[in-house]
């Protein structure tokens, strides 16, 4: 068989990620789709994958996901005869510390918000289902009875003889060798065998997908690293089938494999591969044994399970998984070259995640977007410092660690750090701050706390940190650091037509406005959220997500077609300081702009604060009045410095989140998505009705036939310690889940946003399950704190 001179979509790789994105390529009605391996299909990964196929994740749409996953599984099996090896015993999470019991109960209460089936059982009902369990120092255990495993080489099978059947082609033993690209849009791939043009190519070359990426000038950050487990011989005790022991403590996964014991790990810090080392001869291939690195896993291995001193050890099986720098999947179109679609950076989630993966690769390629909200993967939300060699060389051994870390609040990567540093990063040093990164920015969380905070499930360290920053805003004036966010200059004649077009709200507003507006797609639901300053009749700055600037930028500039405009990325050129609080006007009359307090709200001007031009807006993310001042990256050390000496106090990330959601401000990521509409969300009236935009028509559509389902979330018990993702619950019955949740300081309680499904919600009681226990909890439609008035609302 020849390959054709025209597809309309390529796939590359033929691992799980390949195989599914061609069967539902083909499913979707793309009849000439075909898929390249440059070796044999499952000769890269997925071949000597474990297979667990563990349904609950951390959001619902991941979960979602896997779910699709088995449940395609097992309909594969019987569309095409080809069993796919699915076994399904279950898999048993045990518990050696408190704070591993809350992770746990707080998965089992996730689980039950997400229709998972999970529960609760003692330690000794976990070794009555894992009996070669030393079961000494477990504290307690989840049971989940629907997760299992399949066989890798056969699911693909199942998928491939399905994929034919539909009409789709696979090609082995032919190498991808170029990719083809016109005006940064992918026309075509040269390989070993001929050139295929074509409209689109899904990339899933798992391994070498930052390889295969760069031919098509696109950052695919994924680094390989080495993943170790052990397979026995024969043990006395294994009959049959066991549930997947899951032994996180101690970093370890266990199950039976032909009659002996399978004991696989995610060590804390594990081995990098340098780019070069697995090359195209690199066919069911694995590395060398390393016992060395893996004799601290052993130890904790031989702990658990007695029975392995005397067992017969087959092999210490190396075989080779792709990290990101995040731990998430890239799935969708990327920034830098239109019609390259990734589906790659599995970080050893790839059999489990493939199938649902494959689908919604497919969706993307087909219908524009996935079949669901997975912006968490988003192929395009990593900074292009991410995808440095260095970067991927330090951060990929430790995002295999976390894969069993605890999911503390507020944990903190260790390496690759300091990559990107804000302007005033020297003053938040000597301010005691602590940092988190986003977009390789380095962000202040909270100020004056000396050391790495305690990790706890329970009230944190910094509590008191925060609540002084919040309460300076509150009392007398923070300010809060904005520069990270991502800046887009919009110039030329077309300027407003173009943004009319493009966003919700009516854009044709004034010079010296500013516009908070929704940017949706054709299905009416959130794209992004942003803020327009309109400096002149043919000049708009948009303030952008920080980490969504690459992902914002590249839907303005496709939708840009037809109109006379230039796009531009300011972000690195300007730094911008929210000064908020009942002081801020006395300090920015003592600063030189006293003409800051005839600004309206939502007005723009210019203004000079310790001689520096600033352009400020009038305008607050954090429930208290003062003005957002926007001026050249090199003046903000002189504006902080006049600033703070009229006594503003710097505030961080944990403040800005606490005062944000007392106010009942939905943000981008938390509150708002691909599947969420202004309608849902509270925010309709932002939207015009008076203009045509993308996604006006479906907008008014959901109008019809949805209402407002985000409300606030008051806590009754001010020790109660929601972190978002819980349950609400209303009469015994799942409502809805928190999506983000904190300490309201000014209202003393804690507090978080949620989506509630009920009618006749607004006003009553419900109980928000943390971890296994409910705690009662108000539902209100108004926020719970409006400094204008009433402290707390209901």
């Amino acid at each position: 068989m020849s390959l054709p001179s025209h597809a309309s979509v390529v796939v590359i790789g033929g691992g799980i990620m390949g195989c599914s994105t061609l069967y539902h390529l083909a499913r979707m009605g793309v009849g000439d789709a075909i898929l390249l391996e440059r070796n044999k299909l499952t000769s890269g990964t997925t071949w000597h994958s474990a297979a667990q196929v563990r349904a609950l994740r951390h959001s619902q749409n991941l979960t979602r996901m896997i779910q699709y996953s088995v449940d395609l599984y097992a309909r594969l099996e019987q569309e095409t005869g080809q069993s796919v090896g699915w076994i399904q015993k279950g898999s048993l999470s045990i518990a050696t510390n408190p704070d591993r019991l809350t992770h746990i109960k707080r998965q089992e209460a996730l689980a039950r918000a997400y229709g998972v089936r999970a529960q609760s059982v003692s330690a000794g009902e976990a070794k009555e289902r894992w009996p070669l369990m030393n079961a000494e120092d477990v504290i307690g255990a989840v049971w989940s009875p629907d997760d299992g495993r399949v066989s890798p080489s056969d699911v693909c099978a199942a998928l491939v003889k399905a994929a034919k059947g539909l009409g789709a082609k696979i090609f082995e033993n032919t190498g991808v060798t170029g990719i083809l690209t016109e005006n940064g849009k992918v026309v075509g791939v040269e390989t070993t065998q001929g050139t295929v043009m074509c409209d689109a190519i899904a990339l899933c070359t798992g391994l070498w997908s930052r390889e295969v990426g760069a031919m098509a000038g696109a950052e695919v950050p994924a680094l390989a690293c080495e993943h170790f487990y052990l397979l026995t011989k024969p043990i006395d005790g294994i009959t049959g089938n066991t549930p997947t022991l899951s032994d996180h403590d101690n970093h370890l996964y266990i199950r039976d494999d032909s009659g002996g014991l399978l004991v696989g790990c995610f060590e804390p810090m594990g081995k990098p591969i340098k780019p070069g080392v697995l090359d195209e001869s690199f066919e069911f291939g694995l590395l060398p044994e390393d016992w060395e690195h893996f004799e601290p896993m052993m130890m904790n291995a031989l702990h658990r399970l007695p029975a392995l001193e005397t067992a017969e050890v087959k092999m210490l099986l190396n075989g080779p998984e792709s990290f990101t720098p995040d731990g998430m999947f890239m799935l969708g179109e990327t920034a830098e070259t239109k019609g390259l679609f990734l589906g790659c950076g599995m970080n050893s989630v790839g059999l489990a995640s493939g199938g649902g993966a494959g689908m919604n690769l497919a969706h993307c390629i087909v219908h524009g977007h996935t079949a669901y909200d997975l912006g968490e993967a988003d192929a395009k939300r990593f900074a292009p410092v991410y995808n440095s060699l260095e970067h991927l060389m330090a951060r990929a051994p430790e995002i295999l660690g976390t894969h069993y870390e605890i999911a503390y609040p507020g944990r903190q990567l260790s390496t690759a750090r300091g990559l990107r540093a804000l302007p005033l990063e020297a003053e938040y040093k000597a301010a005691g701050a602590h940092f988190t990164q986003v977009y390789g920015w380095e962000r202040p969380l909270y100020f004056g706390k000396a050391g790495e905070p305690r990790m706890t499930f329970g009230r944190p360290d910094w509590f008191g940190n925060v609540k002084a920053e919040v309460m300076a805003a509150h009392e007398k004036a923070a300010i809060f650091d904005a520069s990270p966010f991502g800046k887009i200059e919009v110039q030329g004649p077309d300027a407003e037509a173009f943004l009319q077009k493009t966003c919700a709200s009516n854009m044709a507003k004034a010079p010296g406005s500013a516009i908070y507006t929704a940017v949706l797609n054709a299905r009416g639901t959130y794209e992004s959220d942003i803020t327009a300053h309109r400096i002149a009749d043919d000049h708009y700055r948009l303030f952008v997500g920080t980490n969504a600037i690459k992902r914002d930028f590249a839907w303005f500039k496709r939708h840009a077609e037809g109109f006379d405009v230039t796009l531009a990325d300011s972000t690195k050129d300007y730094a911008v300081l929210g000064l908020m609080g009942p002081e801020a006007s006395r300090i920015v009359t003592e600063c030189g702009a006293p003409e800051l307090n005839g600004l309206g709200y939502f007005k723009v001007g210019p203004a000079h604060v310790a001689g520096c031009h600033v352009r400020a807006v009038r305008m607050s993310y954090v429930g208290e009045a003062g003005w957002e001042l926007t001026m050249r990256a090199e003046n903000a050390s002189k504006v902080y410095a006049a600033l703070t000496a009229a006594g503003a106090v710097p505030a961080g990330m944990f403040a800005q989140t606490s005062m944000r959601v007392e106010k009942g401000f939905a943000a981008m990521g938390h509150e708002l998505d691909s599947d969420t509409s202004p309608v849902e969300a509270g925010l309709d009236m932002l939207a015009s009705r008076k203009k045509s935009f993308i996604g006006s028509e479906a907008l008014a559509g959901r109008r019809k036939t949805t209402a407002r389902s985000l409300m606030t979330v008051i806590i009754e018990d001010e020790d109660a310690v929601p972190l978002g993702h819980e349950p609400v619950y209303v009469g015994g019955k799942i409502v809805g889940h928190t999506t983000t949740a904190c300490f309201g300081y000014r209202v003393g309680k804690p507090i978080a946003l949620a989506y509630v499904h009920l009618d006749g919600a607004d006003g009553g009681q419900a109980e928000v399950d943390i971890a296994g226990t409910r705690y009662a909890a108000h539902l209100q439609f108004d926020c719970a704190f409006d400094p204008s008035g009433s402290r707390m609302k209901g």
